[in-house]
């Protein structure tokens, strides 16, 4: 039986006291766990991260400071030497390295403006209702999940001077079919993005589709109703929606640019001469054919440094200006 407590006028009573709450009940939130408890559930991942990336990183410096050659028992630490040498016209592999940053940068001016524009087309289409929907976005994707070897050999079958259907079918249209499309420039380079395009079309449009169909559409209807064609909706709506996908998507089709290598490997072999070998080509090369893994590091980081800057510059572009 409770009873209530007899209180004198003037005595403090404190709000405990005064109310009867009755029995406790255990506090319902999140539980409190050790300090260590966070760190084991970040620990799988840190150690992935810790020795996929972060050591590879400190690995590739160090070897980059050094004559790092497989076939020798010594690796004479150089310093700079091998940063040098890529900025030495004299050296042996000036030259190479630049005609491979070079056609890096030829390989990229001529993919990225494709891979912005038409995946968008194609995410435009993808977003709107009609009959096969579904099917015409399986079909766009579907490239996307095929590895580069599968990809190249069948399209150097395709692309063949003599037995490919590419040249087959352009002389049923009543065009070249004698193109060189693998040996010669610039067919050489409109296979390579050709190729490019379409096989990683599909997946910046699924990107686009998804930021398009997190545009709220009350925006759509507020301005049909200012009167506003389709134009002005997609320029005024459309597109200031998907400016941070689009910066997004700008810089990942920009560094899997940069970082081109089995198409020009198994396609054009990095031919005609030297014509396609993009710098990853040359690295690669470099490192695992010539066994000169120092300079091949160095290469690399000239690379990232370059990708650093072009990734400052893109974000710079598409930030939110105010005022």
């Amino acid at each position: 039986m409770r009873t209530t407590p007899v209180v004198a006028p003037g005595d403090a009573v404190s709000t405990a006291d005064s109310v009867d709450r009755g029995p406790r009940t255990p506090r319902r939130g999140v539980a409190k766990h050790g300090k260590v408890t966070p760190w084991l559930f970040l620990a799988p991942y840190l150690l992935l991260f810790g020795g996929f990336v972060i050591l590879p990183v400190v690995l590739g410096g160090w070897i980059s400071l050094h004559r790092w050659d497989y076939t020798l028992p010594g690796k004479p630490f150089v310093g700079l030497e091998n940063y040098q040498a890529l900025l030495d016209p004299g050296s042996t592999i000036y030259e190479t390295f630049w005609s491979s940053m070079q056609a890096t940068g030829i390989f990229t001016v001529a993919s990225v403006p494709l891979l912005l524009v038409l995946p968008l087309v194609v995410a435009l289409v993808m977003n709107q209702r009609f009959p096969g929907r579904n099917l015409f976005r399986a079909v766009y994707f579907a490239p996307y999940v095929l590895g580069v070897a599968v990809v190249a050999v069948v399209w150097r079958y395709l692309l063949d001077a003599n037995i490919g259907l590419i040249n087959y079918y352009a002389g049923l249209l009543g065009l070249p079919d004698d193109t060189a499309w693998t040996t010669s420039t610039p067919a050489a380079w409109v296979a390579l993005v050709g190729v490019t395009v379409w096989w990683t079309l599909g997946y910046n449009s699924v990107i686009y589709l998804a930021a398009l169909q997190d545009i709220p559409r009350e925006l759509y209807e507020a301005a049909r109703v200012d009167g506003a064609s389709a134009w002005q909706q997609f320029v005024n709506v459309t597109l200031p929606g998907l400016r941070p996908v689009l910066a997004f998507v700008t810089m990942i089709t920009i560094i899997a640019s940069a970082n081109m290598f089995g198409q020009s490997y198994l396609i054009t072999q990095g031919g005609p001469g030297r014509e396609t070998r993009t710098a990853i080509y040359q690295i690669a090369e470099t490192g695992l054919r010539n066994f000169q893994m120092g300079s091949a590091a160095a290469m690399s980081y000239v690379l990232t440094l370059f990708l650093m800057v072009l990734s400052v510059g893109i974000f710079w572009l598409f930030r939110e200006r105010k005022g």
